[in-house]
């Protein structure tokens, strides 16, 4: 099972109707991505952020499912540019000692699929992807 964790902080200068479309993008992914078993989106009371996401995920498969799926595309189209911080993470109960490396491998094929993400991504203001690696500065 994987727990993806979503948390966010948009753009100061938007307006309330601008942040309910970005938190409805991230509750359309939770209703369509048939791999998400189950969701929730919501204020985030404590550590900085604004609001958060958790989609349970069953497996890597399912993980790789929930990134391409055109809800979740969508999501990162429309969506990046609301955000002024923005951190994902994951939390596991695999045993699997290459657990980390493996979900780390899967988001860079999601990159790789989808380019034009990836420019947004290294283009936000602080947008800090799975693994801890704050995607905006370039990788060693």
């Amino acid at each position: 099972m994987i727990f993806h964790i979503n948390r966010l902080t948009p753009k100061p200068d938007l307006s309330e109707e601008q942040v309910k479309a970005c938190l409805d993008l991230l509750r359309q992914v939770g209703e369509t991505c048939p791999a998400v078993t189950s969701y929730v989106v919501g204020p985030h009371p404590a550590g900085g952020f604004d609001y958060g996401a958790v989609f349970v995920i069953e497996d890597l498969d399912g993980y790789h499912e929930y990134l391409n799926h055109p809800a979740h595309v969508r999501l990162e189209l429309e969506g990046i540019g609301y955000l002024a911080r923005f951190e994902a993470f994951d939390i596991t109960d695999s045993a699997d000692p290459e657990i980390k490396a493996k979900i780390e491998q899967v988001q860079a094929r999601h990159f790789a699929e989808h380019p034009e993400i990836a420019a947004l991504v290294a283009q936000a203001a602080s947008f800090t992807r799975p693994g801890g690696e704050d995607a905006t500065t370039p990788s060693s």
